[in-house]
């Protein structure tokens, strides 16, 4: 009997158009260059150095015009133009689009993390294929942790602390996350288009009763969202 290994295919999200980043109001985050290349293109070879991924599908607004462009000459690379309102909703049509098998994996990764490492990509790769509730990239909560409460409303402080929350057993999930494709889609059925608790794909799991592992990631894999943030990846982008 010959064993098939499963396909192990990556969806890049890339439909929003990344308002908090700042910008001209124009030309979505994951388009904006960092020395001289798209972020997106970044993101995408970030995931193709490691050859165990099968194929990256980036999934893209359906009136997107610059995808094509972009991706142009990435091996492995395909796009489509079938990207929801939303990060769930994108993904879904992404996983509906591809029609996985039983046995394939899905890894999502965020179109504004091109600084992923590739040890931290095969750190996961590793530890998650076999999961059978999946995996993801994650830090340990350093920082200590406030609740806010009421605004102020004055100029220089946004609100007041309401509580100090322990940061212990805390950790801030990254991407990318790395499912069996099958329950990830199913999974995402299931919320039956209401969107607004899913804010990752592990989230959508967990809503299924599914518990993911946590696999060390890296404080380079930060989402590029606010302004300042273009000048601190585009920095450690030079070091690659």
């Amino acid at each position: 009997m010959t064993h098939v290994r499963p396909n192990l295919i990556a969806i890049v999200p890339a439909a929003g158009t990344g308002s908090r980043a700042g910008g001209d109001g124009e030309l979505p985050k994951q388009y904006r260059l960092l020395n001289g290349q798209a972020m997106l293109r970044w993101s995408v070879q970030a995931l193709l150095a490691d050859p165990r991924i099968d194929q990256v599908r980036v999934v893209v607004a359906p009136n997107d015009e610059q995808a094509a462009q972009v991706l142009q000459g990435l091996p492995r690379t395909v796009w489509r133009p079938c990207g929801g309102a939303s990060r769930a909703a994108t993904v879904l049509a992404g996983l509906q689009d591809w029609q996985p098998s039983a046995h394939d994996r899905v890894l999502v990764h965020d179109a504004a993390r091109p600084g992923l490492p590739a040890d931290a990509l095969a750190r996961l790769i590793d530890q998650g294929f076999s999961a059978p509730d999946g995996a993801l990239l994650a830090l340990p909560v350093a920082d200590t942790v406030k609740q806010a409460g009421s605004i102020t409303g004055t100029r220089m402080i946004a609100a007041q602390v309401q509580q100090s929350v322990s940061r212990a057993n805390l950790w801030l999930a990254q991407t990318p996350q790395l499912f069996p494709a099958l329950r990830l889609l199913l999974a995402l059925e299931s919320v039956s288009g209401d969107y607004g608790s899913i804010t990752d794909e592990a989230s959508a799991m967990e809503m299924t009763g599914c518990q993911p592992g946590l696999v060390p990631g890296s404080v380079r894999n930060f989402k590029v969202t606010w302004p300042e943030d273009f000048g601190l990846m585009a920095k450690w982008l030079e070091e690659k």
